[in-house]
This record gives C-alpha cells, sequence and structure tokens, in this order.
C-alpha cells in the first residue's frame, strides 16, 4: 500500500463490501464526523412502485454509517475491528430517482476511543437520513455500532 497516498474511505469500502458495487453507490463527503453517500437511479434496484427497493435504501445508509465509523475509527483497526451491532430504519415519503444517505456519528469519536482504552467495548450510534434528490426526507436510520477488540 502506497504510505504517502492511503486509500479513501470510499475505495476501502467499494474494494472490501462487495454491495457497495453491487448498488453502485457514489460517495459524496466523508470525514469522521460526517458521511454522504448516493443510491443512483437504478432500473434492476426498483420495487413495485418505480422507486429505489427498501433493501437498497437500507444498505445505502448502512454503508454510509460505515463510512463515518471508518472515517473516524480507521486508525483503530489495528486492536479492534467496528461492527454494526443493531439498526432501526423508518421509511417515509415515496423514494424516487437518485436518493443520498448522510450518516452523522452521534457520539464524540474521542470518548469512544477512550472507552477503548479501559478495555471496554464501546457502543456509539450513528444517524442517517435519507433524501431524494428535490430534499424531501424519504426515511431515516439509526444504527448502533461497536468496536470489539480484537482477541
Amino acid at each position: 500500500m502506497d504510505t504517502e497516498n492511503p486509500p479513501s474511505v470510499g475505495a476501502m469500502l467499494a474494494a472490501a463490501v462487495p454491495m457497495v458495487r453491487t448498488l453502485n453507490l457514489e460517495f459524496g463527503e466523508i470525514d469522521a464526523e460526517r458521511a454522504v453517500m448516493s443510491l443512483p437511479d437504478q432500473s434492476a434496484f426498483h420495487n413495485h412502485l418505480g422507486g429505489p427497493h427498501a433493501g437498497a435504501m437500507f444498505t445505502l445508509a448502512e454503508s454510509a454509517s460505515g463510512a463515518v465509523v471508518m472515517a473516524a475509527f480507521g486508525g483503530q483497526l489495528s486492536r479492534a475491528v467496528p461492527l454494526a451491532v443493531r439498526a432501526e430504519i423508518d421509511y417515509g415519503k415515496l423514494a424516487m430517482g437518485r436518493v443520498t444517505a448522510t450518516a452523522e456519528l452521534g457520539r464524540p469519536a474521542a470518548d469512544v476511543v477512550a472507552e477503548l482504552d479501559t478495555g471496554g467495548r464501546p457502543e456509539f450510534p450513528v444517524r442517517v437520513t435519507l433524501r431524494r434528490d428535490d430534499g424531501d426526507t424519504t426515511g431515516e436510520m439509526s444504527i448502533i455500532w461497536t468496536l470489539r477488540p480484537h482477541s
């Protein structure tokens, strides 16, 4: 690996998570507090109403949450693995066309790392908002992640 130009979080996710590639998810802004990803409008992933299937939207939201987790805690991979623990999604307005997910870390990363430093297995929330191109919210996800220390 090129240590002077490490791969982006998006490139790492696309390489490690086949569903990111399968759904052709697109990466926007990604940093340690927020990640933005989009699901292009693709008929292969439509539901019976002609919009993105609920499963594709779930995968988009979970992937965006994973992107912010990797950006925030990628430096901890030598001692812990990030894992999704549980998720809940609410679908609101009908999604049509491109859908964008914005994931936000719900606990300061420093607090999570401090808990990991004490030997704990910290859990932390990530909130994700799904929006259509017109800005209307089509869904929201709450996902709890953990950093599981290596044995």
